[in-house]
């Protein structure tokens, strides 16, 4: 066999809690620093809390900014010969390796529409999806853990990677993935 090497990007969407995450961060950003400024005009409080304030105003502004970069998250799902190696991607700066795992050891492959999670008993699923709701795109591979146990990874990969994994794949894995049949056991 030649040496394989195929990676994808896949941009993981914004949920609802980043969106309120984000936007509690812009309300305090703002909402402390007047509030200081107006007590400080009060005689009875300490004046130093305008310059209290405006430090924290800097600071604010700097949260508002570190949040945002922090929810701009891709996975990058590579196939090297045979390994799969997912990482995560933050604000295209930082790079974490989530998973690597070697391809001939998944058990089971199914879209999390066939298969929900909520109906294994796994030690520790690995996120790594576009979107938690695409149920139809979202793959869930089943491979046993080192320790014992099994744990998942759920990933939406392209045709490219999912016939770089091909070569690597169990035989009943290879007839459902690419030719659509089950395996007579």
């Amino acid at each position: 066999m030649s040496d394989v090497f195929i990676e994808y990007f896949v941009k993981a969407k914004r949920t609802a809690r980043n969106r309120a995450v984000f936007i509690l961060t812009i309300l305090l950003a703002f909402l402390v620093p007047i509030t200081l400024v107006v007590l400080s005009t009060y005689k009875f409080i300490n004046g130093y809390f305008g310059m209290i304030a405006i430090f924290l105003f800097f600071f604010g502004i700097w949260a508002i900014w570190f949040v945002r970069s922090h929810q701009n998250v891709e996975y990058e799902y590579q196939v090297v010969i045979d390994t799969l190696v997912v990482s995560k991607v933050i604000a295209k700066r930082k790079r974490k390796e989530l998973l690597r795992l070697d391809i001939r050891k998944i058990e089971t492959m199914d879209t999390l529409k066939e298969n929900p999670v909520e109906k294994l008993s796994l030690m520790r699923v690995y996120e790594a999806m576009a979107d938690y709701g695409d149920k139809e795109n979202t793959v869930i591979a089943v491979f046993p853990r080192a320790a014992g146990g099994r744990d998942a990874l759920l990933f939406t990969p392209n045709e490219k990677i999912l016939n770089g994994m091909k070569p690597y794949l169990k035989k009943d894995l290879l007839l459902k993935w690419f030719y659509h049949r089950k395996q007579n056991t």
